[in-house]
Formats: structure tokens, C-alpha cells, sequence
């Protein structure tokens, strides 16, 4: 039996459109908050055939999870914490933002992602092994999916290591124990000092990832 997968698009602005045989309707200029129900497995194909309309489409278990595009300050530090890792990373390896990852039953793009070295950098969609970190960066739309689907996703996936960036600053790191389960080895507030070894060392202030906004 296919699943049954909720979406959440709005508020947007826009023309009567249709996607997945379900007509959305907006009204006016007046942006609304459509939530349509179907009876559809989503699968990786599918996301070739959404718009490139800034919303960030991916999959859980069959089903479709939509996010508004990301802040400013949800950028910016995100940035921010790229050019740390960038720094601290061995020849070769890759940091980049909003990267696509395919994982058991589904497609996640983190906000950051470490790649390992070689690795094929025009894929829409890495394979988990060739990730080495994957960060995510708390929004209110987000910050519960980060800490529960998308954490396990990871874990069933074998991403050696997870970061969590929260709102207040806090940077919470979990460490893969055997495929299908991580445990937190550093929870540390803006202030002190976080340490991690894996995917490679490296060492810093999580104010730092805010000191500028």
C-alpha cells in the first residue's frame, strides 16, 4: 500500500498548479498555506520533477518533507562553520553547504557536508559513503526533524559523525557506533571550546559561528 505523504508548501504566492495529480490553488496575492494530502511513495525520481523554487525537497520513509528556504542568519552561519572546517581540513577533502545524501528509504540534503576526498562533486545526490560529516543548522521549521527522522536516517545510513548546530548556539556532536546508532560525545555552549577528531581534528569557539550577525 503506498504511503501517505503530507506537504506543506506555504505560504507561497502563486497560479493554480498541479503536482503529483493534485491541483494547489493560491489565492489572489494573498499568500495561504495549502496542505494537500496523497496517496504516493515518493521516490528520488520524483524530486527531479519539483520546481527550483527555493524550498528544500526531500524524503523520509516514502514521504515528501518540504522546508522553507533558509534565512539569512541561517546561511551565515552556516558560512561561518564551513570556512572553520574548510581550514582544519586535510588536502583533498571537500566542506560544502545544502549537500544531497542518499540514505535508507529516502534523500536528505544537510546544511553542511564533509566529502571525502575524490568523491564525485557534480552528483546531485552522494552516496553516504563518501560523506564524512553531516551538519545540520536548527530553524524553527527544522530543529525537531534534526533531532529525530533525519538523526537516525544518518545513523542507518553509516555517516561516521553528526553535528547539530542549535539555536541557542549550542553545538551538540554525535558519533556512529555501529551502523544504525550514534551516541553524543560533545554537547558545548557558545563560550567554550569544541573539540572533534572525526571526520578529521579540529577545534573552536561556537560563538564564533555567530560573533558577526
Amino acid at each position: 500500500m503506498a504511503s501517505r505523504a503530507y506537504v506543506d508548501v506555504g505560504p507561497v504566492m502563486g497560479e493554480r498548479q498541479s503536482r503529483g495529480g493534485e491541483a494547489w490553488r493560491w489565492s489572489g496575492d494573498a499568500p495561504v498555506w495549502d496542505l494537500r494530502v496523497f496517496e504516493h511513495r515518493w521516490s528520488e525520481a520524483d524530486l527531479e520533477r519539483l520546481p527550483d523554487d527555493g524550498h528544500r525537497y526531500e524524503i523520509i520513509d516514502g514521504n515528501l518533507i518540504v522546508s522553507p528556504p533558509p534565512t539569512a542568519r541561517h546561511q551565515a552561519i552556516g558560512l561561518n562553520l564551513i570556512l572553520i572546517l574548510r581550514d582544519a581540513a586535510p588536502e583533498g577533502w571537500r566542506v560544502s553547504y545544502e549537500v544531497g545524501i542518499r540514505v535508507p528509504h529516502g534523500n536528505l540534503i544537510c546544511d553542511v557536508a564533509v566529502l571525502h576526498p575524490d568523491v564525485d562533486i557534480d552528483v546531485s545526490w552522494q552516496e553516504p559513503g563518501d560523506v564524512g560529516l553531516v551538519v545540520e543548522i536548527a530553524s524553527p521549521s527544522t530543529e525537531i526533524r534534526d533531532q529525530g527522522d533525519k538523526l537516525i536516517a544518518y545513523a542507518e545510513a553509516g555517516i561516521p559523525a553528526y553535528w547539530r548546530v542549535g539555536r541557542d548556539g549550542v553545538v551538540t556532536a554525535y558519533r556512529l557506533v555501529v551502523v544504525g546508532e550514534y551516541e553524543t560525545v560533545a554537547t558545548v555552549k557558545p563560550g567554550e571550546v569544541f573539540r572533534a577528531e572525526v571526520p578529521f581534528p579540529v577545534a573552536f569557539d561556537p560563538a564564533t559561528l555567530t560573533n558577526d550577525l
